[in-house]
Order: structure tokens, then C-alpha cells, then sequence
């Protein structure tokens, strides 16, 4: 099985990128599954609720119960292994760049100890203010860390973690007719390496 985690800020584009991603492995003729966190389970659909509140405490549930989320996915990972060609997670490792500054790295470690963590791990990334912009295309009921600053300071501490731990880069902050065709690139050196 072929697992890949597809992380970045809120607006990045992760939802699309894990789609395309999909579409790559899918037309191979591949069982793909897609678990995104927040999830549409009772527990995500918790954590969403508390991420569109604002206050410590609200940050605190939204924390556990991304947490409990994620376990969820990992459990459902295992029962994946013999059934499904290729599992992309939306969301992990990352969410430690929203703890405070001197805490993200710590938990990104921590987390890195105790789950799993593939070899394919795609960072996407994209520029705050475009990132912005997105979100507030979605008409939606903003989260907590979805204005300008919060963006700002959650990509710097998403790009060092990422420097630091190999992260593949992926840059979505212009038109589809370039991020897809570097997506495309990266994918095919993947699937050249053994699983």
C-alpha cells in the first residue's frame, strides 16, 4: 500500500492536491482512499466546531479532538493495508505548527515518535494572503487560525518543520496550469521508487 500525507496552511489547496492525486491513481487502475482531518465523523465534526470558536479552551478541544481523529484514521489505515492500493491523509503531522511557537516543534517530534509516518509526505504551500483569499471564497464560518497573521505565522513554522523533516515542497500559489504539472513530476518519481 502506498500511503501519502498531503499537509499545509488553511486555504493551501490541500483538498485539490489530494484530489488530483486521486484522479493520478485512480486512472492506474487503483483503489484509493482519501481520510481528511477534520473528518465527517462525530469526533471531526467536534474539532470543526471548536476550531470555528475562538479562546484557549476552544483551541484545547479543537486540539484533543483532532488528535482522537487522527488515532482514528491510523486505526482505519491498518485495516486499509491488504485492500486499497493507495491512502492519502489530508491533514496530520502539520497541525503541530498550530501549537505556539516553542511548542510546534516539540509536538511535531512527539507525534513523529509515537504514529506512523510514511516515506511520501507532501507539503503545500502557498502564500498567505492567496490562501486568504481562498477561505473567504468558501463562504464558510471562518476557523480561529484563518485570518492573515495566524497564516503567516503557521506557514513559517510549517516550512521549517518541513525543512527539517523532508518534506517534498509543493508551491500552489499560482494557477492550476503550474502546481499540476510539478505535482505530476513529483508523483512519477515516487511511483519509480519502491514501495
Amino acid at each position: 500500500m502506498r500511503w501519502i500525507v498531503v499537509d499545509g496552511i488553511d486555504g493551501s489547496g490541500k483538498s485539490t492536491i489530494a484530489s488530483w492525486i486521486y484522479d493520478h491513481y485512480t486512472a492506474r487502475g487503483q483503489k484509493v482512499t482519501i481520510l481528511a482531518h477534520p473528518s465527517e465523523t462525530w469526533v471531526g465534526k467536534a474539532a470543526r466546531r471548536f476550531l470555528e470558536s475562538q479562546g484557549k479552551a476552544a483551541r484545547l478541544m479543537a486540539t484533543i479532538f483532532f488528535i482522537v481523529d487522527v488515532l482514528g484514521s491510523v486505526r482505519t489505515l491498518k485495516k486499509l493495508e491488504k485492500t486499497t492500493g493507495t491512502v492519502i491523509f489530508v491533514r496530520y503531522l502539520m497541525a503541530t505548527a498550530y501549537l505556539p511557537e516553542s511548542l510546534a516543534p516539540k509536538g511535531y517530534e512527539f507525534f513523529r515518535k509515537v504514529l506512523p509516518v510514511p516515506r511520501r509526505l507532501l507539503l503545500v504551500d502557498t502564500k498567505p494572503e492567496v490562501a486568504l483569499l481562498r477561505i473567504e471564497d468558501r463562504n464558510e464560518t471562518k476557523e480561529m487560525f484563518e485570518d492573515l497573521g495566524s497564516l503567516e505565522k503557521t506557514r513559517r513554522k510549517i516550512l521549517l518543520l518541513a525543512g527539517l523533516n523532508g518534506w517534498k515542497v509543493l508551491d500552489n500559489s499560482g494557477p492550476e496550469g503550474e502546481s499540476r504539472p510539478a505535482l505530476d513530476e513529483l508523483l512519477a518519481m515516487w511511483d519509480e521508487s519502491a514501495d
